[in-house]
């Protein structure tokens, strides 16, 4: 991952470009998963427990809707 500097760009404007690239990409977010081995039963169990939770808030909202 690389961004360029462009003429008469900040180095805060820069970095804030870099920041926006590297959310966008996932990055982040892939290392810190990759940061500890999780089993696959762990990954089943805990891809059941979002499957549960985003069901629950979806009802809680259509209650209330």
């Amino acid at each position: 991952m690389s961004v360029q500097l462009r003429p008469g760009e900040s180095q805060e404007s820069l970095f804030k470009r870099f920041r926006k690239e590297i959310v966008k990409t996932r990055v982040l977010s892939v290392y810190r998963k990759k940061r500890w081995f999780v089993s696959k039963s762990e990954q089943r169990r805990l891809a059941k427990q979002r499957a549960i939770r985003k069901a629950r808030r979806k009802t809680m909202r259509r209650r209330y809707s």
